[in-house]
């Protein structure tokens, strides 16, 4: 029998936001990574890990080799500033790449492998995209590609983000772009390692949107993306609705959305497609070191 899958999921937001969020939700950004991939793969360990507030023998490349795949979670974190947190945080994601360790990232987790590839981020030209990205177009490489496989020609997702990648580091494939967000999906490989980042998240459920407006409600009137905060109220509302009935149409028609955002199994596909190409491969490798199988050649 196999073994079960070893997860390591990497939190980078700060004590007061994940306070507010398990307010909001119930759960932390990681709590949330941890309740997806428990759902996605069964039986699964899943570890968690705090690099920007800490350092732990996981984070070295040795200890990161005993995983099948490492998760970073979205974050209010901001990968340009150059703070401690933001130097341990990329000082992990380096040896995530150093350990040849596969890893998926969301949001703030891609950001956060582009900027220790060598690439740049930046605050959003467009200010926040906020609840949802609209008409995300994988490339002529994403249409091809496994971590897309499965998607529309053009789609939409949860996202919830004020930073962009400006630049990919050298030697990544764009996978998928937005007209109001160029980087919303991409390849990256640093030395031995491979990451597969999206900048919306497949990790959330559609019960996580509302709360996460509300709690963005000022900055979204200041980007103008509302009137005041009684109209963020409204439409979160509306969310929330269609989170307790997602088969409403009616309601997935006012808010412009379709399957791809109210089926949980293509709203999670590259989640689901990262595992299938990525994770299990490695886990199939550690199980047959365990049991002495040569590798096949």
């Amino acid at each position: 029998m196999s073994q079960p899958f070893r997860f390591l999921v990497a939190e980078s937001e700060a004590p007061e936001a994940r306070d507010a969020r398990r307010e909001s939700v119930g759960r932390s950004s990681g709590e949330t990574y941890v309740h997806t991939l428990r759902q996605l793969a069964p039986g699964a360990l899943c570890d968690q890990l705090k690099p920007a507030e800490e350092e732990a023998p996981e984070q070295q490349p040795e200890g990161l080799r005993r995983y099948d795949a490492v998760f970073l979670c979205g974050s209010p974190m901001h990968v340009y500033d150059d703070t401690p947190k933001v130097r341990r945080l990329l000082r992990f994601m380096r040896a995530v790449f150093a350990s040849g360790t596969p890893a998926f990232g969301s949001c703030a987790g891609l950001q956060v492998a582009v900027a220790a590839a060598g690439g740049k981020v930046r605050p959003r030209r467009h200010g926040q995209e906020a609840g949802f990205a609209r008409r995300i177009v994988p490339t002529e490489t994403g249409r091809h590609h496994p971590l897309l496989a499965g998607r529309a020609a053009s789609f939409d997702a949860i996202a919830i983000h004020s930073d962009e990648v400006e630049e990919l580091p050298p030697g990544a494939t764009l996978l998928a772009s937005s007209s109001e967000t160029q980087v919303q999906a991409a390849e990256i490989r640093s030395g031995n390692g491979l990451f597969w980042g999206v900048q919306y998240h497949p990790e959330l459920a559609l019960d996580e949107v509302g709360p996460a407006l509300r709690r963005q409600a000022g900055s979204l009137v200041e980007s103008a993306l509302a009137l005041d905060e009684v109209a963020v109220e409204a439409f979160a509302t509306r969310v929330d609705a269609l989170a307790r009935e997602p088969a409403r149409r009616d309601l997935a028609w006012q808010l412009g959305l379709d399957r791809q955002v109210t089926d949980a199994g293509l709203r999670q596909l590259e989640l689901r497609n990262f595992i299938r190409h990525q994770a299990e491969p490695r886990r199939a490798a550690r199980c047959r070191a365990a049991s002495g199988v040569p590798s096949p050649a």
